[in-house]
């Protein structure tokens, strides 16, 4: 099963449904719903999301954050992880704490919007539109 890293972008789409990027976020979320997938993301995901939504009442983003973790897990986040981003190439080191993050989760594939900040990755990075044409429509009937 193909595993696959969701960059925080991603996982703010969906929690916050926002509008003009919820429905290919939650196209992938269906895909790991109908086992197709596995999807990961970081503990630093996690917490901006939380972050994001702090004006809302906590027992509802815990709400959301704990309906999304059945269908992602948690990436590892480790010394070696942010090691590796700190003597990295990239520039911003958000997205490189990303990038190794899911290197060491065994993942084989980012989706993201923003594929420009990991120009120097070593696995497939790309947006969840492009990504979602490798699949079937019927992969999508209760979306």
């Amino acid at each position: 099963m193909q595993k696959i890293f969701l960059d925080t972008n991603i996982v703010i789409d969906f929690l916050g449904e926002r509008e003009s990027f919820y429905k290919p976020a939650a196209r992938v979320m269906t895909l790991s719903d109908k086992k197709k997938i596995q999807l990961f993301t970081s503990p630093l995901t996690i917490a901006t999301a939380y972050y994001n939504w702090q004006s809302m009442k906590a027992r509802s983003v815990l709400d959301k954050i704990r309906k999304f973790k059945l269908l992602c897990r948690t990436s590892v986040m480790d010394d070696e992880v942010i090691e590796k981003s700190i003597h990295s190439a990239f520039s911003d080191f958000e997205d490189a704490l990303q990038y190794y993050s899911a290197l060491a989760s065994g993942c084989n594939l980012i989706i993201t919007r923003n594929e420009n900040n990991f120009k120097n990755a070593l696995i497939p990075v790309m947006n969840a539109d492009v990504y979602l044409k490798t699949f079937k429509k019927q992969d999508f009937r209760h979306c």
